[in-house]
Formats: C-alpha cells, sequence, structure tokens
C-alpha cells in the first residue's frame, strides 16, 4: 500500500534530495573556458575601444612587457617602434580610405597615407622627457594628445585616478576611468537652535499649531476642546474659541480672507470669522474623526482628511463637498496643497502616500515605499520636492511623479510632525518628545533635541504633536503632549568654530525601501 504524504513533506524531500545532489559543487567557481573568453575579450576591446585601437602606443610599455606582442593574447595588430631611433611616440597612418565619393572600398581601391618621417619625428621629439615619464602609464594616445602635450606641460593627474583619457574622433571616452565610490556631500553649516520660551495655558494635549500670514499671532487646537489664540512677540493669550466638543486636530489661518478654519475629533470642520470670533460656516459629510486640514494657496478651496480613510475638497463659500478623495485604506492622517500640480497631497495610516489630481478627484501617483502609517508630510517652500514621515524613515520625493530622492534614517520613533524652512531645515517631531534638525539637501541630522517636560507631569507626558516655523522662519513653534507649547530660535552666538558639523564623508548607501 502506498503511504500518502501531504504536499509540505513531499516538496521537502524533492529540495532534499536536490541538495543532496549538487552539495558537492556548492559554491565552487565555473572552470573558465581559455577560448571563450578571448572572444569575448576582442569583443569587449572592439566595442570599448575600437576607435583608438589603431592610435600609436607607447614604446616604453611595450619594452617592459617584453616586445610588441606581449600582453596581448587576443591577436590585436601592435604597431612597432623604429628600432634604430629612441621616439617616444610612434605614429601610424590614418584610416583607409577610397579615393572618391561613391566609390566602393576594396583592397584595389582604398588609399591609406602615411606620415612623412621627418614630420613624424619631430612631433615626437617635441614632446619634453619629463612629460613624457609622467604619462607612462598611459596605453594609447591619440594625435590630439601628441599636438597637445607638443606646445604645453598640461596638469598630469595623478596616478591611479584614470588609467588613460582617450580621444576619439573628438569625443572624450570615459570608459577607461577608474569611477569613485560616490561620497556624501558636505552638509550646509547651521546654527543649532534652543528654546527660549514655553507657553502654558492648555488643559490638554496641545494637538495642532499654525502662525497667522501677518506674524503678529498664532493659533493652537487642544484636547481641552479649545481653539487659543496667542500673541507671538509676547507668548501672551489673546483670545480662547470654544464650540468643539472633541480634541480639536487642526488649524489653518487663511491669507486671502479673515478666516480660521478648524477640525477635530467630533466630525467637525469649521470656518471662524475673527472680526465676530464666531462660527459662520460648517462643513458636514466626514463620517468620523477629521485629523487635518490645509487651505489651497492661490483658489478658495479647503480640503481635509479623516479616518474615515477620505480626504474631502470643499469650496469655502457654498460649503459645498466638490470631491471626495477616496482610495487610502486606513485613515488618513495629513494632507498638504500646493498651486502647482500635483495640487494635494495626502499620507495615510495605510502605509501610502498619493498625489492627488484636484480638477478629476483621482489619484495621479500612490507611492508605497514607506512600511509604516505616514502622519506627516512637508512641501519645501522653494524646491520642487516634499518629504514624508514614517516611524521606519523620513523620505524626500521629487514632484510631480514622486521620483525617490533619499533616506533621512536615524530618527526611531513615531514621527508625528514635520516642518522645513526656506534655509533648508527639516525638523522633525515625534511621539517620544524627541526632535531632529537635518540638512534638508545632505539628510544631515545636525541637532538633536529632547526638551524637559513642564513640572509636574509625567515623563511620558513627552510627546511633540505638531510644529511649525513662523513667517519670518526665525522662531520654531512646536505643541507637545505636556500641555505647552514651546518656541526655538538659533542661537545667535554659535559659530562654525564652536559648534562644527561633526561629519564624515561616508559612502552613500541609499536603499530605495
Amino acid at each position: 500500500e502506498v503511504q500518502k504524504h501531504s504536499v509540505h513533506t513531499l516538496v521537502f524531500r524533492s529540495l532534499k534530495r536536490t541538495h543532496d545532489m549538487f552539495v558537492a559543487d556548492n559554491a565552487k567557481p565555473i572552470p573558465l573556458d581559455e577560448e571563450s573568453h578571448k572572444v569575448k575579450m576582442a569583443v569587449k576591446l572592439r566595442t570599448e575601444y575600437g576607435s583608438v585601437l589603431h592610435m600609436p602606443t607607447l614604446k616604453e610599455n611595450l619594452r617592459e612587457k617584453g616586445g610588441p606582442n606581449a600582453g596581448d593574447p587576443y591577436g590585436h595588430k601592435q604597431y612597432s617602434g623604429n628600432q634604430g631611433q629612441e621616439l617616444e611616440y610612434l605614429i601610424t597612418g590614418t584610416h583607409p580610405y577610397p579615393p572618391g565619393p561613391g566609390v566602393a572600398l576594396t583592397a584595389d581601391t582604398k588609399v591609406q597615407r602615411m606620415p612623412s618621417e621627418s614630420a613624424a619625428q619631430s612631433l615626437a621629439v617635441a614632446l619634453p622627457a619629463s612629460q613624457s615619464r609622467l604619462d607612462a602609464n598611459r596605453t594609447a594616445a591619440g594625435v590630439g594628445d601628441i599636438y597637445r602635450h607638443a606646445g604645453i606641460s598640461e596638469r598630469s593627474q595623478p596616478p591611479g585616478m584614470s588609467v588613460a583619457m582617450v580621444e576619439a574622433g573628438g569625443n572624450k571616452n570615459s570608459a577607461l576611468m577608474a569611477k569613485k565610490a560616490p561620497t556624501m556631500p558636505k552638509p550646509q553649516w547651521h546654527p543649532p537652535w534652543k528654546l527660549y520660551r514655553v507657553i502654558s495655558g492648555h488643559l490638554g494635549w496641545v494637538r495642532c499649531i499654525a502662525v497667522e500670514p501677518g506674524n503678529q499671532w498664532f493659533v493652537t487646537g487642544s484636547a481641552d476642546r479649545t481653539i487659543k489664540i496667542w500673541d507671538l512677540a509676547s507668548g501672551k493669550l489673546k483670545l480662547s474659541l470654544t464650540g468643539h466638543i472633541s480634541t480639536v486636530r487642526g488649524v489653518i489661518v487663511s491669507a486671502r480672507s479673515p478666516y480660521l478654519f478648524s477640525c477635530g475629533e467630533d466630525k467637525q470642520v469649521k470656518c471662524w470669522d475673527l472680526e465676530y470670533n464666531k462660527v459662520i460656516r460648517h462643513y458636514h459629510g466626514h463620517l468620523s474623526a477629521v485629523y487635518g486640514l490645509d487651505l489651497h494657496p492661490t483658489i478658495d478651496v479647503l480640503v481635509t482628511c479623516s479616518r474615515d480613510s477620505t480626504a474631502r475638497i470643499w469650496d469655502v463659500r457654498t460649503k459645498a463637498s466638490v470631491h471626495t478623495l477616496s482610495g487610502h485604506t486606513n485613515a488618513v492622517a495629513t494632507v498638504k496643497c500646493q498651486a502647482a500640480e500635483p495640487q494635494i497631497i495626502t499620507g495615510s495610516h495605510d502605509t501610502t502616500i498619493r498625489l492627488w489630481d484636484l480638477v478629476a478627484g483621482k489619484t495621479r501617483v500612490t507611492l508605497t515605499n514607506h512600511k509604516k502609517s505616514v502622519r506627516a508630510v512637508v512641501l519645501h517652500p522653494r524646491h520642487y520636492t516634499f518629504a514624508s514621515g514614517s516611524p521606519d524613515n523620513i523620505k524626500q520625493w521629487k514632484f510631480p511623479d514622486g521620483n525617490f530622492i533619499q533616506n533621512l534614517s536615524g530618527h526611531n520613533a513615531i514621527i508625528n510632525t514635520l516642518a522645513v524652512n526656506s534655509d533648508g531645515v527639516l525638523v522633525s517631531g515625534a511621539d517620544n518628545g524627541t526632535m531632529h534638525l537635518w540638512d534638508w539637501r545632505t539628510g544631515y541630522n545636525f541637532q538633536r533635541v529632547h526638551a524637559a517636560v513642564q513640572p509636574g507631569s509625567l515623563d511620558s507626558e513627552s510627546g511633540i504633536f505638531a510644529c511649525v516655523f513662523d513667517q519670518s522662519e526665525s522662531r520654531l513653534l512646536t505643541a507637545e503632549a505636556d500641555k505647552t507649547i514651546k518656541v526655538y530660535k538659533e542661537d545667535d552666538t554659535a559659530t562654525e568654530e564652536t559648534h562644527p558639523v561633526s561629519w564624515k564623508p561616508e559612502i552613500i548607501k541609499r536603499k530605495r525601501f
């Protein structure tokens, strides 16, 4: 009776048999076939250096190798020197060519003029002896090279940097150049940022923050369900707005009208008129908590994102829902708008970033590189690029197609917020209260901050939920879990000598994923 085995057992046995069969040959190099190796090298020489094989060969090299044909096992023609004279370069003729247009090139019709002996000697002898010694590591030299060296002594490259620089028909062929591994460019120096003010007043976590376009005041939203407006210069409280019935998760001030927009975990999106300090519009439609919002810079459009896995586009004046951007499979944590295409960017807990077509209300590109939730996205104010933050990495991308630029690794925490200024300082704020500052161009982490929590708070109440630069970009404001707003500024006393960049030009190992 045949014993029945599971598929798993049969596959495993087959695998074991295959392994036993080939284990003796495991990791052995394949024997080199001399004939095929010769053919391969001959083809390689013809394709890579075919345009320069006819050129003169350096005699010194031939002498070292022991004769004209030493070191060439592939049967290529080498040009031997004039044995009676010690010339540095050997001059050969041109390519064969037909005597006139339309004549086929055959053995009978070909014309090949050889340079006169006196011309060849005068060219070769004109080369200075010291220069020829420096260039002794060259294997071939074009006629253009000889002309160039005849008149001027050109700066020679250090040995080892390049094997030879060959001129072929006026095109520089760098196939012989030894390539250097790419190194990280030196980062721009940025002064360190220091904490200079802690503002308290909220009775719950401070979840969001925004600075008004005139740079006179800023606004915060909190888990205590209030929105507070503070004087930026003094840090004093100017106004408290109540109306939300749950945590306020997003605030933004319009540059086009005297309006403040807010959203919260109560599913509400509100428009406040700051002349009357009252709610004048509600935007109804989200089915769950609203996590973030942004205003379009050039048209009267508001975009919100929610735990219901959608982002919605609203007409500010009519309160109509223009589009519902659906496609994410989990809560949408962050949304950003810009005037250029793609006009809307969203980051979600489903680990993807989507770039949207505002007119069609459809996804243009989906970026799936992150492995964990994307809670923060920030657009560079000057470059056509953006960054996204996730516990696995901060990643930089190019618009419009979301081409990957680089990873900024090292902030091993849940990144809640990102901010960047025109000087190229990128700030990432994390759930554990740490804040890292990066050079945008190189991805160098030049400062790490972990501010102490407000006295009376638990150490676990250390978390940064939002951060933003003011309009002058000289102040950095953070909204934190210890119920405070912390204000940082650049250290004016710091110089490049007192705070040098501790940077090593490491070999870049950039991974796409």
